[in-house]
């Protein structure tokens, strides 16, 4: 009994293609094409293997960094968990893409948990998250669609976004987001240290905790070093981040100190910055202190987070801005 209805529905697609003209034949086919194309697939990742039957429409990623990937992979986030840097909405730092991909995106749950009953009514082709957020959940998740998890985050972010793309058929176009990026970081480093003869810059964050100085295998750590430019000493190692008291406060001295402050609920942030400078040690810094968000700095780890490292760079010594796709 189904059968004249598809007939006429073919038949009404005919007539449709038929009336766009010459000047638009195949585009559908190409459409068709790119959508299937490479698919079914088998992506290898921390957890194992998984097969993808078909490029992935609907991604719901558990991880901030893997929000930011999807998007600018052009993949639309149905899903996503809250946590510092995003919490009940798409952050502003994530642009034109999160208005343009995430319109549907809704919260499923917090970052330390999922809610996998929200997450099955999105219906997603894809879940993707890292090993050491969820791996007690895999098997649960993967009931639900095909998943993939990265290892970890943070310093691996970039090959976290390759490990996405592949299973999105969408290779290149994360080598070329990436690339882009790296010109950009070197020409902003590149302007920076002409104009300021190489200076060396200090990364500071106070948190709930002891207060940090960021290094090399940090995020923000990461995108210095694209940039090209130079480190303290205490920071220029291949590590996290340095944890130090109030009596080592010199060693968060540079010619140029970003700092961030976590907005912890209980304000503890805001009160171990108050007296590191209130501290007499650190008045010979206070000079050469610049503000910068902690959202991008720190939480974003992302390639969006990147780039509002490189402006945030470029404005505070006062080169050309980089510009996204130029």
């Amino acid at each position: 009994m189904r059968l004249p209805r598809i007939t006429a529905l073919l038949a009404a697609a005919a007539l449709a293609l038929t009336a766009c003209g010459s000047s638009d034949s195949g585009d559908g086919e190409d459409a068709a094409a790119d959508s299937t194309a490479g698919f079914p697939r088998t992506v290898e990742h921390a957890m194992g293997k998984t097969e993808i039957k078909t490029k992935p429409k609907r991604v719901v990623a558990l991880d901030a960094s893997f929000v930011d990937a999807t998007l600018i992979l052009d993949t639309p986030v149905v899903g996503y968990t809250d946590y510092r840097s995003i919490n009940g909405k798409l952050p502003e730092y994530l642009g034109d893409d999160a208005t343009k991909y995430g319109s549907e995106a809704q919260t499923v749950g917090t970052l330390a948990e999922p809610n996998l009953e929200k997450i099955a009514e999105l219906n997603p082709d894809l879940i993707v998250t890292a090993k050491v957020r969820h791996e007690k959940l895999y098997d649960q998740l993967s009931a639900i669609a095909p998943t993939i998890m990265s290892e970890t985050t943070g310093a691996t972010w970039k090959d976290n976004i390759r490990m996405e793309a592949k299973a999105l058929g969408a290779e290149d176009l994360a080598e070329k987001e990436i690339t882009a990026y790296e010109k950009a970081a070197q020409t902003v480093g590149g302007a920076i240290n002409a104009k300021a003869g190489n200076p060396s810059i200090s990364v500071v964050r106070f948190v709930d905790g002891p207060t940090r100085l960021y290094q090399n295998a940090s995020f923000s750590g990461i995108v210095l070093k694209d940039a090209g430019l130079k480190r303290p000493k205490s920071q220029d190692v291949n590590g996290f981040a340095l944890e130090i008291s109030p009596e080592r406060i010199k060693d968060a001295d540079g010619d140029a100190i970003f700092v961030t402050e976590y907005a912890d609920e209980k304000g503890l942030s805001a009160k171990t910055a108050a007296q590191f400078k209130a501290n007499p040690l650190w008045k010979p810094l206070a000079a050469k202190v610049h503000d910068v968000p902690d959202l991008t700095w720190m939480t974003a780890v992302g390639l969006q987070g990147a780039w509002a490292i490189l402006t945030d760079l470029a404005k505070t010594f006062g080169v050309p801005a980089p510009v996204k796709g130029a």
